[in-house]
């Protein structure tokens, strides 16, 4: 996991507890210089005004913390105004790419490690190669936003995938919490214990059936990613063994009822289960813990994916942004990203609402600021390193798996609402990974 380690734990310093010998990584190690100046955001520019449209997914503390920074920039370039358009999580891809089709994309977006080879490939992100000071980011975590020999994503934070649960309500109920290094069994019998001190109508976790973690299940297992290298590697016995243990649990009501379970919509303060107090933990990346300790404050801790023969999490860059190849404002877009990532006055008003910064200048810079909230969320990146996953984005819609993915829902969607038994879901899943090329 060399890797790993070293793509998500360049330049956090003392702070994160990672050194850069640790991760074998060579100081002098730079990336290809841009031929943009060190900071392009302060060369000349046109005056005449550009008012660039911008888009991103996150929790509410990201909305505010982004709106303050384009206030900023602003006031700094009164030329440039923004028309910020910004949601949660859910949804975020399907507008996406309604507006690509439409080519009405906004000139700046927000973009996924697991998006970058389905639009790399159709020339959907512009190439920002040499258009942005990234002297500063590690070559390896900037890599990860290429596709092919074409950068068409700058990465903007450091992170890692864990869990986030109420620790004020673990105390309360007098139940062992969850702690770095748990296992598979250990969360499986967290979850026994809590709901034996729950009341009606009180959950432990989301039936994660259905909710993207079956992945880290079977990487613990050491059976690698379901979709490994773009293939169907899907293991019958864990795939099984996991799709019945969460119809135990939702027999006993240690997961919630389907109907309750899929209006759950992540960091939301009306709908997302456990803001409620409906259930105890659900998945969060650390750069997502901000949101939500916003929404209960002080309330809420981080811990590692659970492992097995492995680990289960990974580290991965937390998001990026890119551009739109129909943007008719591409200077005044770099510009701003180069700014984003460069400027300390930025830094200070973004904090880690992003992950960790990937500058390693702006995070020796940040060092003395970092917020109890922020030091959770680096907490559980330097608990993930040594063993961590190399993060795999996945194969993407090419070559069937834009079918597999709407099948494959509606399959666990008929396990969780009791259509379907996990056995005779198998078979179709089967037959659904036979059909990929």
């Amino acid at each position: 996991m060399k890797s790993a380690r070293k793509l998500l734990t360049i330049g956090l310093s003392s702070m994160l507890a990672v050194s850069l010998a640790a991760c074998g990584v060579k100081e002098e190690a730079k990336p290809s210089q841009p031929t943009a100046a060190p900071n392009a955001a302060n060369t000349a520019t046109d005056k005449k005004p550009v008012k660039l449209r911008i888009m991103w997914w996150g929790s509410q503390a990201r909305h505010d913390a982004t709106l303050k920074a384009l206030d900023l920039y602003t006031k700094k370039y009164p030329n440039v105004t923004f028309e910020p358009e910004y949601q949660a999580f859910d949804g975020y891809l399907d507008k996406m790419s309604t507006m690509a089709a439409a080519r009405n994309l906004p000139d700046v977006i927000q973009t996924d490690a697991a998006w970058i080879s389905d639009w790399g490939s159709t020339n959907r992100l512009m190439d920002l190669t040499n258009a942005i000071n990234t002297r500063d980011v590690d070559p390896t975590l900037l890599n990860t936003g290429k596709y092919k020999d074409k950068l068409v994503a700058i990465p903007l934070g450091n992170n890692a995938f864990g869990l986030v649960y109420n620790k004020a309500t673990v105390e309360k109920l007098g139940i062992t919490p969850p702690k770095y290094g748990w296992t598979w069994d250990e969360f499986f019998k967290f979850g026994i214990e809590a709901k034996a001190k729950l009341g009606k109508d009180k959950y432990v976790f989301k039936d994660l059936t259905i909710d993207g973690l079956y992945d880290t299940y079977q990487l613990a297992k050491g059976k690698g990613w379901p979709k490994a290298e773009g293939k169907f590697n899907y293991d019958k016995t864990t795939w099984l063994d996991w799709m019945n243990k969460f119809a135990e649990m939702r027999a006993a009501g240690i997961v919630p009822p389907a109907d309750v379970n899929v209006s759950d919509k992540g960091a939301d303060a009306k709908l997302d289960l456990m803001v409620q107090d409906k259930i105890l933990l659900r998945n969060s990346h650390a750069a997502e813990f901000p949101g939500f300790d916003a929404l209960k404050p002080g309330q809420l801790a981080l811990v590692t994916i659970p492992q097995d023969k492995k680990a289960g999490g990974w580290l991965k860059a937390s998001m990026y942004w890119s551009v739109s190849p129909d943007t008719k404002n591409a200077e005044e877009a770099k510009k701003f990203i180069d700014w984003f990532i460069n400027d300390t006055e930025a830094a200070d008003i973004l904090g880690t609402s992003r992950g960790v910064p990937v500058s390693k200048k702006i995070v020796s810079g940040l060092e003395s600021k970092f917020t109890p909230t922020d030091k959770e969320g680096i907490e559980l990146i330097n608990k993930t390193a040594p063993d961590g996953q190399t993060f795999y984005p996945g194969p993407g819609l090419k070559g069937g798996w834009d079918k597999f993915e709407k099948e494959y829902t509606n399959l666990v969607q008929q396990i969780m609402f009791g259509k379907l038994t996990p056995e005779k879901a198998w078979d179709e899943v089967e037959k659904l990974g036979k059909e990929i090329k």
